[in-house]
């Protein structure tokens, strides 16, 4: 499902210099498999998911997801491929203020095979317990909620690889085994490859493959 060969990754620094932040040899993850990269911050956790998202391309290497190399689409084709092959829980949750809990998931459908399920978004927000709060703003929702929205919203489009970053480091204690066992269970059923990164042991220990980012990642960078 997911192929990642010879990836690096570099950004310039004010000096000029080159900061390495990627260099991977190999990453793989089966189609279906459930699997954490755990790494301190500054290890390059998000810097890969943006690379295997193709919101931001290596300066080499391939990136294989689903049989395609994402790496050599033009920019148009890496986020139509995205929309229509990728579900992506943000952390910051990213969600339109001015829409509704079920636009937001519906706008999200429109980005990849151009048509809005009404009743695909209706049953994933009755999925993360918020069919009563369909016709609320992202401003009137607790941010446990908004997240719940986020994750509904990442598996519009049935991904064949759904990406989080960090999703229970906004949500407080309460919810956030909730949010987990929520990505959990819908991948699982729809046979979702997932990768979540974060820092948190306590979401790392309730996962059979657990990979440390510092020992995959040779780089010698500093920065997400």
């Amino acid at each position: 499902m997911l192929l990642l060969e010879d990836v690096r990754k570099s950004f310039v620094e004010p000096n000029g210099r080159q900061l390495p932040v990627l260099n991977i040899q190999r990453f793989s993850v089966e189609r279906g498999e459930q699997m954490v990269l755990i790494g301190r911050s500054g290890c390059g956790k998000t810097t890969l998911l943006h690379v295997i998202a193709g919101i931001s391309r290596p300066d080499s290497g391939r990136v294989m997801i689903h049989g395609v190399d994402v790496t050599r689409l033009a920019e148009a084709g890496r986020d139509r491929f995205r929309a229509e092959n990728l579900g992506y829980v943000f952390q910051t949750f990213n969600l339109l203020p001015g829409f509704s809990a079920l636009e937001n998931v519906m706008l999200g459908m429109t980005f990849g095979r151009g048509k809005a399920d009404r009743r695909r978004a209706t049953q994933l927000l009755e999925r993360v317990g918020l069919a009563d709060r369909a016709d609320h703003k992202p401003t009137t929702m607790s941010v446990g909620e908004q997240q719940r929205v986020a994750v509904a919203r990442a598996l519009a489009n049935h991904p064949r690889l759904l990406l989080a970053d960090e999703p229970t480091a906004n949500v407080d204690p309460g919810n956030q085994q909730h949010i987990i066992d929520l990505i959990r269970q819908t991948c699982s059923d729809e046979k979702i490859s997932l990768v979540i990164v974060t820092h948190a042991m306590e979401v790392a220990e309730q996962f059979d493959r657990v990979d440390r980012l510092e020992e995959i990642n040779t780089a010698l960078g500093t920065t997400t």
